[in-house]
């Protein structure tokens, strides 16, 4: 599969699209190990939105990291919040303070810290280390994605194969087999891939063919991207222009609706269910192989185009679905 090159499974974080910087920039201060959680909390909170982070989820970590001050009080300097301190206050939250916590919260909660100290210590390298690595996050609570087999795979490029030669009698059709190959090399999401449009692919750039992952939303541009494509892609993609009567706008000039139902007809030929062959599972599917194939962590967090936020929940389930089943159950116990 192929590796992406740009910028900023998954675009799971708790709102749509970002609203414009509507918050004025805080006072000039740098970050450094005596700064006061409150301080750094009006810092991290503009740079969360400067970073495209919806309204909802900057709303969420305010509320977050602002009980964490609470707890450990407001003057606390960022430098001295170790992993034992964050554990404790989980603690806190969720068996001594008192307040109903539901699991859902508490894993938001944990990303919060997470992210707040991941950007403290890798963006504004403002402390030494960062003391949320290691804190626990259950995150079986919410289940483990829905993953291709190598053997399910292989049955979905052949069932497709035979829809592309016309092998079962019908008129050849590429579609099929473009489509499922584009989301395995890419992981691109249904959205995406239906407004993919002919000149989204650029056969010459140095790096070798990518496409081109656009969004005419202006609020949305940071998801923009580049991913490569293979060269065997690129000779499908011809094969399926010569099968064009009319060429459409788009490539695949179909609904994201439409393009569920191409990959049901691959599923039907493939004698799979046809819940098995969704974008999400073969997005899923692509990120767990990139991944397995060591691919660096935030190149395919950018392949992917998902935030930082997201990024640590992806993360963390991409590796438990690396361990298998065993692993969860142990996690889960």
């Amino acid at each position: 599969m192929s590796n992406a090159d740009q910028l900023p499974l998954f675009d799971v974080d708790l709102g749509q699209e970002p609203p414009g910087p509507e918050t004025p920039p805080p006072p000039s201060v740098t970050l450094a190990p005596q700064t006061p959680i409150f301080e750094a909390l009006t810092v991290y909170l503009y740079a969360l939105e400067r970073s495209g982070a919806s309204f909802h989820t900057i709303k969420a970590f305010k509320s977050d990291i602002g009980l964490l001050a609470q707890w450990a009080g407001d003057e606390k300097p960022i430098g001295e919040f170790g992993t034992r301190d964050l554990n404790r206050f989980l603690k806190w939250m969720k068996e001594e303070r008192g307040r109903p916590c539901s699991p859902k919260t508490y894993a938001r909660r944990v990303t919060a810290l997470k992210h707040f100290f991941g950007y403290l210590f890798d963006e504004a390298q403002a402390i030494p280390r960062d003391p949320s690595n290691a804190v626990i996050q259950h995150t079986v609570a919410m289940g483990l994605p829905d993953v291709l087999s190598d053997q399910e795979v292989e049955q979905a490029l052949t069932a497709s194969t035979i829809i592309r030669k016309g092998i079962a009698g019908e008129r050849p059709d590429a579609r099929p087999y473009l489509l499922l190959t584009l989301i395995l090399e890419t992981g691109i999401k249904k959205s995406e891939a239906s407004s993919l449009y002919w000149h989204d692919v650029i056969r010459d750039h140095p790096d070798g063919p990518q496409i081109w992952i656009r969004y005419s939303n202006p609020k949305l541009r940071y998801k923009e991207r580049l991913i490569s494509i293979s060269t065997d892609w690129l000779r499908v993609l011809a094969e399926y222009t010569q099968q064009q009567k009319k060429k459409g706008e788009t490539i695949f000039n179909r609904t994201p609706r439409l393009l569920e139902y191409v990959l049901r007809d691959i599923a039907n030929q493939a004698g799979l269910p046809a819940t098995r062959l969704s974008f999400e599972t073969l997005r899923w599917t692509c990120a767990l192989h990139d991944y397995k194939e060591g691919m660096e962590p935030e190149k395919l967090r950018q392949k992917l185009g998902i935030s930082r936020i997201t990024w640590v929940k992806t993360s963390e389930r991409l590796s438990l679905l690396t361990k298998g089943p065993a692993s969860e159950e142990a996690d889960s116990a």
